[in-house]
């Protein structure tokens, strides 16, 4: 029997792309710090032009999805990353916000083959997005981490 698990510290050869939704920047400039600050801990480099690591901003978190694709499909990246924030209004937007994202960026994923995390908030209120997205417990970390696991998960299950 075999088993496959993603490791965390081979990060040698992983490239990342991370789409970042400028909507709520407040939020998800956090998001993006926390994520960065793992993904440099666990050694992905970021240093220069020729780094592992590419950030590109969107609009809002609606057209991550597109970017993402472009990103996923360039063969250039072993996983992607995507970082919003979703906060709930007094009208039906924030359910069609919501709705098309998390299709989107689940149809990126299965429509590449490469893993696209999911990191878009969906709270009620700022306060719970920025509880989220805070330095106690900031997502972003998670977010770097499953995209180290999934990177080296996929890398370890043979074609």
């Amino acid at each position: 029997m075999a088993i496959f698990e993603g490791r965390f510290t081979d990060t040698a050869g992983l490239r990342i792309a991370v789409v970042v939704a400028r909507f709520n920047d407040l939020v998800t400039g956090k998001l993006l710090s926390g994520c960065l600050d793992c993904l440099l801990r666990h050694g992905v480099d970021t240093s220069d032009a020729s780094a592992q690591l590419d950030v590109a901003w969107v609009p809002g978190s609606f057209e991550i999805p597109l970017v993402a694709q472009r990103l996923a499909a360039s063969g250039r990246y072993q996983v992607v990353i995507t970082l919003g924030a979703v906060i709930r209004g007094d009208t039906p937007h924030f359910d069609v916000v919501v709705a098309e994202v998390s299709k989107g960026v689940a149809a990126v994923a299965r429509d590449t083959g490469v893993p696209v995390i999911f990191g878009v908030l969906t709270t009620d209120t700022l306060q719970q997005a920025l509880e989220r997205a805070g330095i106690k417990s900031n997502l972003g970390w998670n977010y770097g981490l499953q995209a180290l696991e999934m990177g080296s998960l996929m890398a370890a299950i043979p074609d």
